[in-house]
């Protein structure tokens, strides 16, 4: 919802009026196709993980 109402600017009756497809288009079109929003790599997970521990 923040992405859709706050970054696209669209009102609610457009946000939930869109299918998901439709969302994922919306996204790319505006921001351009992105890397974040596929799933990371097991190596890069092991590479967050390291940087950001838990304690």
């Amino acid at each position: 919802m923040a992405v859709g109402l706050g970054q696209l600017g669209l009102a609610p009756t457009e946000f939930w009026g869109m299918t998901p497809r439709e969302f994922v288009a919306a996204i790319n079109g505006r921001m351009g196709s992105s890397r974040g929003l596929n799933p990371m790599e097991r190596s890069e997970l092991a590479d967050l993980m390291g940087q950001f521990p838990d304690h």
